[in-house]
């Protein structure tokens, strides 16, 4: 999933709550019967009470039927991360019920009644759905459960503790007694919620820290799963969309009639950038868009290119940062240094290469707006429908769906935004989708970045001082203004020194913006997976220099940090990193720790005269605190390793005359089934919170693998992705 954890706009987590939690949590009667549990999550419980003294604005709620169905109502969308299993499970876990009872509902799009608890508005990613609502769902469940065992208690004319909740019913075990949820329900909504309601001790789990089958395969495996690509509202058209090659260009003109010749073709729709064909299916909409005559405007970027992009960031990096972090005088100690080095990394522009091609349906309606899609900011789309259509908010409504890979992607709106602009056009529902082509070549795109780094060594070769300066275009300037303060772009900083102890730091950032049409955006792990790549790089050219063993220089720079320590000390053991290996074989290590969580990675790979790479074996050691699921964590970091590995080995949006020279996969390249190593996985027993899981490999992968490069061969990269004709030695 993308880098969102830290904002400064967010309310932090260890702040001390002034409402008890009787005034963020409430009971009441369901519309129709039964029991609500209605919660206010953190930010918006203190924003709530900042602003109207004692006032309850709840956004998430578990409903209870009288047939005993049990209902989470909560904002995270499942884009395969997932969510739809562990949410469940964190309610279930204190309500004494099976995974599979509970049903999640999608709630409507509302920044202010759905904000994501750790970043106070209406957005899944950053890694925090389970780190946000890891304790508000357990309460909630929890408050559900003393409800129902004291209305069984109060019915029976027993004392509470005389009673247990089991498997959905509550039980009185010395008369042998029992009755459902749904029968206590509407008796439950009459009482007081107590005081104090408490929370399982971690020993006595039985869901959380248990392999689950995740409630979402079943209906992805047999084709009942519905994705926003899926929908098809009475009366939807379908659109092929094609927008000005060139980034930053217009549309001059276009001849519609040999499009309209085409059968099935219904309309031609225009827009300032873009052309649209709508027809009766995909298949004529995209023949018909084939067929057009189009004049474009290529605007200023007609003879824009990657050497001139890359020109451009290399002036730019000489430049006095932004100062971001200063401890000690850096640059005193680089001068006295026994030994010094100066180096400069850089990673290149990249797309998602989302499986679903990110589309948006919508029908437009004198008085209303629907939109169906699949998004990680639902409100953020409403929003922006709303001031395209000049209708109020209320007006519009978004389905959210299934989302078939995110990653940052579609915390973007702009392709909402063109599918309402055709729709206003019309007076059906039309399904706009973008071709692979398309997605690549108009996708946001990671932030090229081009970093000069520094540190230096004592005469035993202990590290005395690093500086860092970040160098790349600002996400958060566009994406989240309030999150972008004194010049520095929080997100591109991330990491910047990685975890270490180094005696002197000094981290600055110069905010170099690409050219209007190229739009700097989240990508799984986003600052992480930058900074991490050229730390560890540079921490391990260090380790070289002083002929030291990569784990056990690690240790002394990561005294504050002992979880780093044990995921370390449990990764040399399991990786077998002192066997020896042949020729041409090398092991790499990397580290981070972000979205509190440690992980770390040893890749093993192998290198040819030719100077191709071959990925032979990832293994991995996290320490993610509690996991929900065992198997997702797993999953986690299997998945977060094949995008990152894709990209380092593959991924880079390069320009010519103005257009991305990449299309489809045949030259945006994925890691192909042949070429995935051996991947095992380790977690640290923990008993800690949990931290996220999404994009912590996704941060590792590539420093590691650079490291095993260098182990095999002597040669270091510092830049990506991995060229063979850098490696070859015929």
């Amino acid at each position: 999933m993308n880098s969102l954890q830290d904002f400064p706009m967010k309310t932090s987590s260890q702040e001390p709550l002034a409402l008890s939690r009787r005034h963020f949590l409430k009971a009441s009667a369901a519309v129709g019967g039964g029991l609500l549990i209605s919660f206010s999550l953190p930010p918006l419980m203190r924003d709530a009470q900042a602003s109207t003294g004692r006032s309850f604005a709840p956004n998430a709620y578990v409903r209870i039927d009288r047939e005993g169905g049990i209902y989470l109502t909560i904002q995270p969308v499942e884009m395969g991360q997932g969510t739809y299993t562990s949410m469940p499970a964190l309610i279930a876990e204190e309500l004494e019920v099976g995974l599979e009872q509970v049903h999640i509902e999608h709630a409507p799009a509302d920044d202010k009644r759905y904000p994501n608890p750790m970043l106070g508005f209406q957005v899944t990613g950053g890694s925090t759905s389970v780190p946000g609502n890891w304790k508000p769902l357990r309460e909630a469940g929890a408050a559900a459960r003393v409800l129902l065992v004291a209305a069984a208690a109060q019915q029976w004319g027993v004392a509470p503790d005389s009673c247990r909740a089991e498997a959905g019913e509550v039980l009185h075990p010395s008369s042998g007694r029992k009755l459902g949820y749904g029968e206590l329900v509407d008796a439950a909504a009459k009482l007081p919620l107590p005081e104090t309601i408490p929370l399982k001790d971690p020993k006595d789990f039985k869901l959380i820290g248990t392999p689950a089958k995740r409630t979402d395969s079943p209906s992805k495996v047999n084709g009942t799963a519905v994705f926003g690509i899926d929908v098809h509202p009475e009366g939807m058209k379908v659109a092929a969309i094609t927008i000005c090659p060139v980034v930053g260009g217009t549309l001059d003109a276009v001849d519609s009639a040999p499009a309209m010749a085409v059968r099935g073709v219904r309309e031609v729709i225009r827009t300032d950038n873009a052309v649209a064909v709508i027809a009766d299916h995909m298949g004529a909409a995209r023949k018909g868009l084939a067929a057009l005559q189009i004049k474009w405007n290529p605007g200023a970027n007609a003879q824009l290119s990657s050497a001139q992009l890359l020109s451009d960031i290399q002036k730019a990096s000489e430049q006095a940062g932004v100062e971001v972090r200063n401890d000690g005088n850096a640059e005193e100690a680089l001068q006295k240094a026994a030994t010094r080095l100066d180096v400069v990394y850089q990673v290149p522009f990249l797309a998602h290469a989302c499986l679903e091609p990110v589309n948006c349906t919508v029908h437009v309606r004198k008085d209303a707006c629907d939109i169906w899609v699949g998004i990680q900011v639902p409100a953020r789309a409403k929003t922006a429908a709303a001031e395209l259509t000049g209708l109020p908010e209320e007006a519009v409504q978004v389905h959210n769906h299934l989302i078939g890979g995110g990653f940052g992607r579609r915390l973007e709106i702009d392709f909402v935004i063109h599918a309402v602009k055709i729709a206003k056009q019309v007076d059906y529902p039309v399904k706009v989708i973008w071709s692979r082509e398309e997605d690549t070549r108009h996708s946001t795109l990671r932030p090229f970045h081009y970093n000069h780094l520094s540190a230096g060594l004592d005469e035993q070769n202990r590290p005395v001082a690093w500086t860092h300066k970040v160098t790349g275009g600002s996400i958060l300037a566009r994406w989240a203004p309030p999150a972008f303060v004194n010049g520095i772009d929080r997100d591109a900083v991330r990491d910047a020194s990685g975890p270490y102890a180094f005696p002197n730091v000094k981290v600055q950032y110069v905010r170099h913006e690409p050219p209007a049409g190229i739009t700097p955006a989240f990508w799984r792990g986003v600052g992480h997976t930058q900074n991490a790549f050229m730390v560890e790089g540079l921490l391990d050219e260090l380790i070289h220099v002083a002929k030291a063993d990569p784990f056990e220089y690690r240790y002394p720079l990561l005294q504050e940090h002992p979880r780093a320590i044990k995921v370390l000390q449990l990764l040399r053991e399991k990786s077998d990193w002192d066997s020896p290996l042949p020729q041409g074989h090398g092991r790499g290590l990397a580290l981070t720790y972000c979205f509190s969580t440690y992980a770390a990675q040893v890749a093993e790979v192998s290198v040819s005269a030719n100077g191709d790479v071959r990925v032979l074996k990832v293994t991995t050691v996290v320490d993610c605190g509690i996991p929900i699921n065992p198997d997702s964590v797993v999953a986690q970091i299997q998945g977060g390793t094949f995008f990152g590995l894709t990209a380092a080995l593959f991924g880079d949006i390069t320009f010519k005359d103005g257009r991305v020279e990449q299309g489809n996969f045949d030259t945006y390249r994925m890691l192909r089934i042949n070429e995935v190593p051996e991947l095992i996985t380790h977690t640290v027993e923990s008993s800690e919170a949990p931290g996220g899981l999404g994009e912590v490999s996704t941060v590792t992968i590539a420093p590691a693998v650079v490291n095993a490069i260098y182990a095999a061969t002597g040669k270091r990269l510092r830049s990506l992705p991995i060229r063979a004709q850098e490696l070859r030695t015929t």
